[in-house]
């Protein structure tokens, strides 16, 4: 990951300490002698061990043997980890996947007791305790067809409107969602509005017709109204998936010009939410980091930000820092990540957790409040599908043995959320490696070995019951990490292509 570094006075304006941003510097072995003399307030906390679960080639989100404090000793070492609990960042709100209609398909088609059992492990709070997961508005590529809820020729007034098309399965899996994990938050996106709404007259492809914007955020309403009829609200919409594509028409989509999005939630749905009592959060953008500029562009424009206060953030484009920016800016505004998913034809599909665990690390450490990956569940080929990508589920269900498959990523996110709790702070971290390089400060993916970054990554978080939560990810050769609080360390081996979260009080 490739780090920018920030101008001290724009932190100072922004109120913020010059490590207390996304961008990590540099961790110097001066500054690492200092962290042991910290206040002896941060000492005490360390009296417990620290408990260890380790996803390596050999186990799965295992519990490790304990870790005990000890005085810190002057000297550096490689991999040290400088904690600073006392510096704090963003709340989080949780983690999990989309729902899809592929992916309620999929659960739907399990027998009843294993699927009570499946979920269970996905979204019980004593285990996975899956929290944030996305559904859709109509058909997106991963459906069993292509529809809407307002099919046929142009009906401004939203006669035909219906959700039938969700009370078959999508519905019945949402509930059961809920009544595994009772505080789901769930947020819902749409790949395209009415073929009729658009100039092509197709879910595929094509762009918004302002003159349909008024029916349109009367369509968002209706849609939050028969959920919530259902025993299922949405806590939360955005405009578009992915708004800056069209995918050639290959899939349901929509192209929606910045002004157009803009427009649409000062001018129409916000007032039409108010209008109708509605109170849904809108999360605008929805799509890569390499829209940092259009977030910006959208935020400074006039009364946008009465409506809404929360971009969404896909990770296809760019690079996660590039949030950054926005955040300067906008200090105040909430960022979550909505979507990113493993390929079901990757080699490493099922044990590429290191590299999961590492994007998550990055995405954490510049601002978002939640991850949601893709879709939750598909099945061994990726189906149901009907657009142009291989994806894969955060577990496969083979279509006929029905046998369940968990993939590199879900392991990967096993270490956030079995132990990071909803209202946690993420707090600072900072790393040294022996070439003087800060571990989250250069490009991972570089030739250059003076130039590549650590191969270990970590971020940190404290629970709103005080406990310290730190996901270690190490993607190179078996190594040993030092961490250190206060006046005291602890050392913590680190197995090849691993991730090891440590939680201490």
């Amino acid at each position: 990951m490739k780090t920018s570094r920030r101008d001290f006075a724009k932190l100072s304006a922004l109120g913020l300490a010059a490590n207390a941003v996304g961008a990590v510097p540099l961790l110097s072995k001066a500054s690492l002698a200092s962290s042991t003399s910290a206040s002896s307030a941060a000492a005490t906390s360390t009296a417990g061990n620290i408990s260890v679960w380790v996803t390596n080639d050999k186990s799965r989100y295992a519990p490790g043997n304990a870790i005990a404090w000890k005085p810190a000793s002057g000297s550096t070492s490689a991999n040290a980890i400088a904690l600073h609990p006392e510096t704090k960042f963003q709340p989080i709100l949780g983690f999990g996947a989309a729902l899809t209609d592929a992916a309620c398909y999929t659960f739907n088609q399990l027998a009843p007791e294993s699927r009570a059992k499946l979920f269970h492990e996905l979204f019980d709070p004593a285990e996975m305790g899956f929290s944030v997961c996305r559904t859709c508005i109509g058909a997106s590529d991963y459906s069993t067809k292509l529809y809407s809820f307002d099919e046929g020729a142009p009906d401004p007034d939203l006669t035909r409107f219906s959700i039938d098309h969700d009370r078959e399965y999508i519905l019945p899996m949402l509930r059961e969602a809920r009544k595994a994990n009772p505080d789901l938050f769930l947020f819902s996106s749409p790949w395209s509005p009415p073929g009729w709404m658009k100039g092509n007259n197709s879910m595929l492809g094509g762009a918004m017709q302002r003159k349909y914007m008024p029916s349109y955020a009367n369509y968002f309403v209706k849609f939050l109204q028969g959920y919530a009829a259902e025993g299922v609200p949405i806590q939360a919409v955005t405009v578009q998936n992915e708004l800056d594509t069209e995918q050639d028409g290959r899939m349901p989509s929509c192209a929606w010009p910045q002004e157009y999005e803009a427009d649409f939630v000062r001018n129409m749905l916000g007032p039409t939410f108010e209008k109708n009592n509605v109170e849904t959060k809108i999360w605008i953008i929805d799509h890569n980091y390499n829209l940092w500029g259009r977030a910006l562009g959208e935020l400074e424009t006039p009364n946008v930000r009465k409506y809404t206060n929360a971009i969404a953030w896909h990770g296809y484009v760019g690079q996660p820092e590039w949030i950054d920016r926005v955040q300067e800016k906008y200090p105040d505004v909430e960022m979550y990540w909505t979507e990113g998913g493993p390929d079901y034809t990757d080699p490493h599909y099922l044990d590429d957790w290191s590299k999961w665990s590492a994007t998550f690390t990055g995405i954490l450490r510049h601002w978002c409040r939640s991850i949601t990956a893709w879709n939750i569940a598909l099945d061994e080929k990726g189906k149901p599908n009907i657009g142009p990508f291989p994806c894969g589920g955060l577990v496969s269900i083979n279509s006929s043995t029905k046998e369940i498959a968990r993939c590199g990523q879900f392991w990967a996110f096993a270490h956030y959320s079995k132990t990071i709790r909803r209202g946690a702070r993420r707090f600072d971290s900072q790393g040294f490696n022996p070439q003087g390089i800060d571990s989250h400060a250069v490009d991972s993916q570089s030739t250059d070995p003076q130039r590549r970054a650590n191969d270990v990554q970590h971020v940190g978080f404290e629970n709103p019951d005080g406990q310290r939560v730190l996901v270690v990810t190490n993607s190179g050769a078996a190594t040993t990490a030092v961490l250190r609080l206060g006046g005291m360390q602890a050392n913590v081996p680190l197995d090849a292509n691993s991730v090891t979260t440590l939680a201490w009080r």
